[in-house]
């Protein structure tokens, strides 16, 4: 059996440990509370540079991290996951501990669901897969571009996906690819295409969740990515998020219109306000001057209302808004949300699409001809092997 070590635990110079412990981060607790409770050097934090304090604050409440110790209780080594791509890893190396970024170890999966509808398309997807990931993107992606309630037994669906997995397991949340699903004989298609945006089959943009812009701004300083390896550093990296530079004391928006559950300061981050909105999104407005004034956690505010200003507040080098989206513990990149105006394919752009949709409702049409036996997802579990007395226990 090939090995694909999850979470890199397996430092060789761990020879003597033998004691793993699982556990969910706790809510309202910071990496360095974390540190203080575990009576770790505050150093490991204060040492790193500015980028990495602010990785450290996007740690999610109820996120799984794995703490391995010696026989005697002593930490050997941390791992503590940053959404699905990168992890922070406390370990010690020549008798002091560090802190260093490592890749989440994972393989990615194409696959293709055809199903029968006879109930619904979200549950029938779970019935046929239990996965309830893909389900609730599926009908995400064709949100307000189809009427669902004109559905009627018979009718098919087809899904062209990537999934993550480790251990042959589900990980993080699968990526339609291209869909379609067919009412009353009529065939509906979703592609996705031009930075991770969903379109119908003549390149008119699908609606779905979408953001206002929340600042009015000079320049990106800084956009999102989950994992870059620097060249010079010979490190990963990760900015999960969208830095906009704009002056001092410019209106920050609510982006769309929810609750908000986080004011104060955040670590790195600074001010910051985090609003949550309807199915299971977060938005993050950080490095904030001040609030504005009646804001306070548990206020409903609107789509546009203004809950903040344009600063330079926690680990930051000049005035901008850092601006996060999330949906459970995965960011995700705001570019994929933030609606700047009705987006349709044209010229170039739309012909290369429509060669890129043709190949795939080509293969569509042959998935509707075959049976394709559904993939059945098991529960992912974190698996992770211990090297103790110069063995591995899995």
């Amino acid at each position: 059996m090939k090995r694909i070590f999850i979470f890199i635990f397996i430092a060789l110079t761990c020879l003597n440990a033998s004691h793993l412990e699982e556990l969910n981060w706790k809510k309202g607790e910071t990496f360095l509370t974390f540190l203080e409770h575990n009576s770790l050097p505050l150093r490991i934090y204060y040492d790193l540079d500015g980028s990495d304090k602010e990785l450290a604050t996007e740690i999610i409440t109820g996120t799984k991290y794995q703490i391995l110790k010696s026989d005697d209780g002593k930490i050997e080594q941390v791992l503590i996951p940053i959404g699905d791509e990168l992890q922070l890893h406390i370990k010690i190396e020549n008798g002091k501990y560090i802190l260093t970024t490592t890749p989440i170890i994972y393989e990615e999966h194409k696959e293709i669901l055809s199903i029968k509808i006879t109930n619904s398309p979200y549950q029938d997807i779970i019935n046929a897969t239990k996965n309830y990931l893909l389900a609730n993107q599926f009908v995400q992606s064709f949100k307000k571009s189809v009427n669902f309630k004109r559905l009627r037994k018979g009718d098919r669906l087809v899904i062209y996906y990537t999934k993550k997995t480790r251990l042959g397991k589900q990980f993080g949340t699968p990526k339609i690819e291209a869909s379609m699903i067919e009412i009353r004989g009529k065939k509906h298609y979703v592609f996705l295409y031009n930075k991770g945006r969903y379109y119908d089959e003549k390149g008119r943009e699908v609606e779905g969740f979408f953001l206002s812009l929340p600042v009015k701004y000079t320049r990106i300083s800084d956009r999102f990515t989950y994992k870059r390896w620097h060249p010079i550093l010979h490190r990963y990296r990760a900015h999960l998020g969208i830095d906009y530079a704009a002056p001092r004391g410019t209106p920050v928006k609510a982006a769309r219109a929810g609750k908000i559950i986080f004011k104060g300061r955040k670590g790195g981050y600074g001010n910051a306000i985090m609003i949550r909105h309807e199915e299971g999104y977060r938005t993050l407005y950080a490095h904030l001057s001040k609030f504005k004034r009646g804001i306070r956690r548990g206020k409903y505010v609107k789509k546009g209302q203004v809950v903040g200003y344009v600063g330079s507040t926690g680990l930051s080098t000049g005035p901008h808004l850092h601006f996060g989206l999330y949906r459970g513990s995965r960011a995700i990149n705001p570019e994929s949300a933030v609606k700047l105006t009705k987006s349709v394919l044209s010229g170039k752009i739309r012909k290369k699409f429509l060669r890129y949709t043709k190949k795939y409702k080509q293969k569509i049409e042959v998935s509707l001809k075959k049976e394709i036996e559904p993939k059945i997802e098991k529960k992912f579990d974190y698996v992770v092997s211990l090297k103790t007395k110069n063995k591995y226990i899995e």
